[in-house]
């Protein structure tokens, strides 16, 4: 079978020691550095599009922007547009369309969803983003919204920034390609906390990703962690 027309898929996490990507009550507070702040920067300036979970999204001034006229530069020489293709994913289109992210037009924002999103909610929506992805069912269809992406709008690399749910819905479609992991000098705890990727699971081992470490690097008391997905993606085969 000939393999699927999907974008390079790259998760970019800073996450505690314990694993975690915010406190229990699931509101995200800054706990990395600025180094790992211009890692996701440089990171964001390597994409055709950033993608974010609703609930990441709507939590203060996010944008998904490149990062100022450094990065933008950056893209330009790249080849890239100068400004990344900003995704938001939402089962049921939860997000508000009064989000701070909504008031900003500098670049094209389209929204992930699903047939379970009540259609008062999409027609408020549409009337903010620049298009709609509508999957059948009341599950997102990961593979199909990715083939949209990049049949539709051109994406060949995609960096998704999460939150845990969103990434663990990316490992159960089988389309991550590279984990960059920042893990910083605190713990947070807390069982309802995010983690890097949320969702149902594995039951056995046997179901679990196996990963290849490519680099690592310590700067100062953070541990910057690049990984490659060895299993063969489902969404790719």
């Amino acid at each position: 079978m000939a393999a699927s027309k999907l974008p390079f898929v790259s998760v970019n996490v800073a996450i505690t020691a314990d694993g975690k990507l915010a406190p229990d009550t699931r509101h995200f507070i800054p706990f990395s550095t600025k180094r790992d702040r211009d890692l996701m920067m440089e990171l964001r300036s390597e994409a055709d599009a950033v993608m974010s979970g609703a609930t990441t999204v709507a939590d203060g001034e996010v944008d998904l922007s490149p990062g100022g006229q450094r990065y933008q530069q950056k893209r330009i020489k790249r080849g890239l547009r100068e400004y990344n293709l900003r995704v938001i994913l939402s089962g049921s289109a939860s997000i508000s369309p009064k989000a701070y992210i909504f008031g900003t037009h500098f670049a094209p924002l389209v929204l992930l969803t699903t047939e379970a999103a009540p259609e008062e909610r999409l027609q408020k929506l549409r009337k903010v983003a620049d298009d709609i992805f509508v999957s059948k069912g009341r599950n997102l269809d990961v593979v199909a919204a990715l083939e949209w992406l990049h049949a539709k709008w051109k994406v060949k690399r995609l960096l998704c920034e999460g939150g845990g749910e969103v990434n663990g819905a990316l490992f159960e479609a089988g389309v991550v390609d590279e984990i960059f992991v920042t893990i910083c000098p605190v713990v947070f705890g807390g069982r309802h906390a995010p983690t890097l990727a949320d969702g149902d699971g594995i039951e056995r081992l046997t179901g679990a990703l196996p990963l290849k470490l490519k680099r690592m690097e310590q700067i100062d008391q953070e541990l910057y962690c690049v990984y490659r997905v060895l299993k063969e993606s489902r969404g790719r085969t």
